[in-house]
């Protein structure tokens, strides 16, 4: 883990949206998520946040231990590299305040219900009227328009509603379950980093902002469906859901004389090479394996095969061989085990970092290399108000 302790001034940022900046009143987790790749790749992003309710600031800053009290382990992990001021927007004095920021940026990013922004004079019409330019995104919980349109959307809501949470029914066949995983947030929050870049490049075109939805429902959708709508992609009805591979029971790590590990032959040449090496020469001439139409219909009984081989050696002596014969394979790690993996080690993915406040925190290394324009850490992740300078506020710690 290398250590990296400097905190940067904004202008050594070195990344390719180095001098956009961004007006950020999204919390939790979708909206941080997004706005943390763009600082991470040189955006000014100043963290807006209301200290006036039960809950102060974003609510991620109290999720898990944390040793200041407001630098949970999760909102440390969305939010380097962005400045906190507090602005209570229904606050005349303090709405002014945030108006100000929005005339000097370039775009405003935010998951609050639209209808309360509105209701703010924060909508798209009230702030393209005071910077024409603008490129406003928001992160709904669902498109207009439909029925669900005013309802609330969280993460495990719409892995429900997009059939996400009906994959392992379809693998197990037993009750439906969330993954274990943000995935929702996560995923849709790529959503919007993509939108907004998308439209920061119109404008660099055209010189228009313009308004931008990314409703959570539809994009978590279109990217489970991609490979599962499947069978229902040429029928009305009576089309199978769930694309076979993926969905199958047996696809997991395989167990070995001594742990697990990951193998995914894929070409012809590394199947039936896979299977002399495990002892089994005759199963790649076996037509239920024998093309790749054949083998997708019949996965189950493929993958059950590689279990078996998989059990007759340790990991490590497999890991030996199929490097050797170029069979795509890896070690399983348990979750620990990844934060001291080899090939991360080297590559110096989590580094060890100094908060002034917090002290000594490990984090993760903007994973895209650009060559000319590099990503960067420049900001630790802010205690709420760290920054209320920058609307004449004095900072709340």
């Amino acid at each position: 883990m290398s250590d990296k302790s400097d905190m940067n001034d904004a202008s050594q940022a070195t990344g390719p949206l180095a001098g956009v900046k961004i007006v950020d009143m999204s919390s939790v987790v979708m909206g941080p998520f997004a706005t943390m790749l763009m600082a991470d790749m040189g955006a000014e992003v100043i963290k807006v946040e209301n200290e006036d309710g039960k809950i102060k600031g974003d609510m991620m800053r109290y999720a898990g231990e944390s040793p200041t009290g407001d630098l949970g382990p999760i909102y440390t992990a969305l939010n380097r590299n962005k400045r906190s001021v507090t602005i209570n927007a229904k606050n005349t004095d303090e709405k002014a305040e945030l108006i100000r920021l929005l005339k000097d940026c370039d775009i405003f990013f935010h998951n609050v219900r639209l209808a309360g922004m509105e209701r703010l004079g924060l909508g798209y019409e009230d702030v393209k009227a005071i910077n024409p330019e603008i490129i406003y995104v928001h992160c709904a919980g669902f498109g207009d328009g439909g029925p669900y349109s005013k309802l609330q959307a969280y993460d495990d809501l719409v892995q429900a509603a997009s059939g996400y949470a009906a994959l392992d029914q379809l693998r197990s066949g037993g009750a439906p379950a969330y993954a274990p995983s943000l995935i929702a947030d996560k995923t849709v929050g790529l959503f919007a980093t993509y939108a907004t870049l998308a439209a920061l490049y119109h404008r660099e075109k055209t010189g228009q902002g313009q308004f931008v939805s990314v409703p959570m429902f539809e994009s978590f959708t279109f990217f489970n469906m991609v490979e599962n709508l499947y069978g229902a992609t040429f029928k009305d009805e009576g089309g199978k859901l769930g694309y076979t591979r993926s969905i199958n029971p047996r696809r997991r790590p395989y167990p070995t004389q001594n742990g697990y590990i990951a193998i995914v032959p894929y070409v012809d040449a590394q199947w039936a090479r896979f299977f002399e090496i495990g002892g089994r020469p005759g199963v790649f001439e076996d037509p239920r394996f024998s093309t790749y139409e054949e083998r997708t219909k019949h996965t189950g009984e493929l993958y059950a095969i590689i279990e078996e081989v998989a059990a007759t050696k340790p990991t490590e002596e497999w890991l030996e061989i199929l490097a050797r014969e170029n069979i795509p394979a890896m070690r399983f790690n348990e979750m620990a085990d990844v934060l001291k993996d080899p090939h991360l080690e080297a590559v110096g993915f989590f580094e060890k970092r100094e908060h002034a406040q917090g002290g000594p925190y490990r984090a993760m290394r903007h994973p895209v290399t650009f060559g000319k324009t590099p990503a960067s850490i420049r900001y630790e992740p802010p205690v709420l108000g760290n920054d209320n300078e920058i609307v004449g506020k004095k900072p709340c710690k």
